[in-house]
């Protein structure tokens, strides 16, 4: 059974995010690395964690003139993506027998969004789940980097909402 987080900061706006049991359990679950559970509570043992949005808030924020970083591979932002999104892979494709993997990581990833985007800029990062996106959200924070936003959930949240995309 999956779990209801709001917090104060976005109850105004209604959107749960549902959260697997499992995340709840561990001890570096979600809820330890910037959910809107503790979008408030930033810092935690002197590290600073990203905050996250469901993806019906990061749509309004895209709206709002935010710009989208889908970190995706190639590949995976071929196949559809949020409009005016810009890709910057994080992690490479690897060939796992016929199976395509991301496992690489983007060694450039940095120097790439530093060209693109700000260090004070606003900005939306998304991948295929939330996972990769909430990695590679810590290491822009670590970069000097004051305002990405983690899209929880992804890209295949933001397809089962309903929510426009290039497909």
């Amino acid at each position: 059974m999956a779990a209801l987080v709001s917090s104060s900061r976005f109850a105004r706006s209604m959107i749960p995010l549902v959260l697997h049991p499992r995340c709840l359990n561990t001890r570096n679950s979600f809820l330890k690395y910037g959910t809107i559970a503790n979008a408030e509570e930033i810092k935690e043992k002197g590290d600073v964690k990203p905050i996250s949005v469901p993806v019906k808030a990061a749509y309004e924020l895209l709206q709002a003139g935010h710009r989208y970083l889908d970190i995706r591979t190639i590949e995976e932002f071929k196949a559809g993506h949020p409009p005016s999104a810009i890709n910057i892979p994080y992690y490479h494709v690897f060939i796992n027998g016929s199976r395509e993997e991301p496992s690489v990581k983007n060694s450039k990833f940095l120097e790439e969004v530093s060209a693109e985007f700000g260090k004070e800029e606003k900005f939306l990062v998304g991948c295929k789940i939330g996972r990769r996106s909430l990695w590679a959200s810590t290491d822009l924070l670590a970069a000097g980097f004051t305002q990405p936003i983690d899209v929880a959930g992804g890209y295949t949240a933001w397809k089962e909402n309903g929510l426009p995309s290039t497909e």
